[in-house]
């Protein structure tokens, strides 16, 4: 069905999908990897096809091609034909994302210029509706095929496992953006779980969901009631509390699902990527970038902004570089102007973050300083997240010019600031224990008994919501 929602982790289907395709994996994996893998290409095809089957062609598309470019710049016997071989991945993966995410904004966007020196022109529109997961699995292919061609790894000719690299369900939506070079050997070897990943991938999994259910999608009527409306006449005090709520919901949302990925995965014997490290506790903009969606900003790093430089120039060169793949970075995340303005906001801040760091020398960011440059850096990110949320340029300045005007008590603070609290307050103690120890695993490592309620909580919690509507991850939309 068209409208059938994605196979959400917090879903009855999903529910009901995840241990019956573990009970046949259980099975296979005492036997060929091939059928294993099979077998895991076969349910990633089903979890994806949930949604709307007709998106397989895409993805199916992306595999074949990048599948084949990698073998001919492996081939290739001159640069040219290498360089070639490259267009065609980027040609063919970047002409999906135009098409698909960014045809209509385009569009829109021409016809508005156009009408504001009085051109009215009548531009075709497409409606065409985006395909779930299409910004993640088109850079992990084309990290395949760019690696290649840098050498850095080799092509594998086996088609099966190249197709179950693409759409590894676990993190076919809404990543972590996987290099080949980590996930295909896993891939290859097929090595069943071991104890302590079990043990880990289930802890994930509840943590995750708990993120997921019991903290972000009971924020999100706070935030909706902002940016939606709903909520009458706000203050600056209300639009501040909202921010909060949506930094925690993002937040709580996206690292969720992440870690649901990340424990299903390891249930299958399988090692994804970090995508989260504390992020609020960054204490500069480089050091969020580090720890926030750690393989979308690590991919943007090293294929867009080594290869326009870098850092390796002059100064203007260095800021050309930062804003132009924070603009992209920011452009990535949506076909909207809000979100180039998001981009353009970090990319400033990373400017004058690099140009500061260049200039102060030696400090030692502990003790009071890294809680004062938590606290800076922290409100910063809030801040920028009024671009993101927003839902036109009209709002960001109504509900900016509020947060600069008007702190006064409405009949809504109150309200907000105790679902703030009493939705939160859990998780924010318990992220404070995981920065203090620098361990994000920490409750692994207690004893049993507190282990066991640590769990049992967050599994109450969970349980207390689970059932109703099950709101799409945000990052489904991206």
């Amino acid at each position: 069905s068209r409208d059938r929602a994605p196979m959400v982790f917090s879903s009855f289907a999903f529910l009901v999908f995840l241990p019956a395709f573990l009970a046949v994996d259980a099975v296979l994996r005492r036997g060929d990897t091939r059928l294993r893998n099979l077998w895991l290409l076969l349910a990633s095809a089903f979890f994806y096809a949930w949604w709307d089957w007709r998106y397989l062609g895409l993805i199916g598309f992306s595999t074949l091609l990048d599948y084949s470019v990698g073998l001919g710049i492996h081939g290739a016997t001159t640069e040219q034909g290498r360089r070639r071989w490259l267009a065609l991945s980027l040609a063919g993966n970047l002409g999906l994302l135009a098409t698909f995410k960014y045809l209509g904004f385009f569009v829109a966007s021409a016809a508005t210029a156009l009408s504001s020196v009085g051109i009215e022109a009548h531009l075709p529109t497409l409606e065409i509706l985006l395909p779930v997961g299409i910004s993640f699995y088109t850079f992990q292919t084309l990290s395949y095929t760019i690696d290649i061609y840098r050498r850095r790894v080799e092509p594998t000719r086996d088609l099966l496992t190249f197709a179950v690299f693409v759409t590894f369900f676990p993190q076919l939506v809404a990543g972590p953006i996987e290099r080949a070079s980590a996930l295909l050997p896993q891939l290859v070897r097929g090595s069943p779980p071991t104890r302590t990943m079990i043990e880990r991938g289930l802890a994930l999994c509840v943590w995750g969901l708990y993120k997921k259910v019991a903290v972000a999608d009971q924020l999100a009527p706070l935030v909706d009631g902002l940016f939606k409306g709903t909520t009458t006449d706000p203050s600056g005090l209300d639009v501040g509390l909202g921010l909060y709520a949506f930094a925690l919901q993002i937040y709580g949302d996206f690292s969720g699902y992440t870690d649901i990925a990340r424990g299903v995965a390891l249930l299958l014997g399988i090692e994804l990527s970090l995508n989260f490290n504390l992020p609020y506790f960054a204490t500069n903009p480089s050091d969020l970038w580090r720890r926030w969606h750690i393989s979308l900003s690590s991919w943007l790093r090293e294929y867009l902004y080594f290869s326009l430089g870098g850092s390796r120039g002059s100064e203007w060169l260095t800021t050309r570089n930062l804003m132009l793949t924070m603009l992209l970075g920011g452009l990535w995340h949506g076909a909207a102007w809000n979100y180039v303005l998001w981009g353009a906001y970090h990319g400033g801040l990373l400017v004058l973050w690099h140009r500061y760091d260049a200039l102060r020398g030696e400090v030692s960011w502990r003790g009071w300083r890294a809680v004062a440059a938590i606290f800076v850096m922290f409100h910063l990110t809030v801040l920028g997240w009024l671009f993101f949320r927003a839902t036109s340029a009209a709002q960001i300045g109504v509900l900016g010019g509020l947060l600069l005007s008007d702190w006064s008590l409405t009949p809504h603070t109150a309200g907000l600031a105790w679902s703030l609290l009493s939705l939160s307050w859990f998780w924010l103690l318990w992220q404070l224990m995981q920065w203090r120890s620098g361990d994000l695993e920490v409750a692994l490592k207690l004893p049993w008994f507190a282990k066991v309620a640590f769990y049992a909580y967050l599994l109450l919690e969970t349980s207390r919501y689970l059932g109703g509507a099950s709101p799409n991850f945000l990052y489904f939309q991206f």
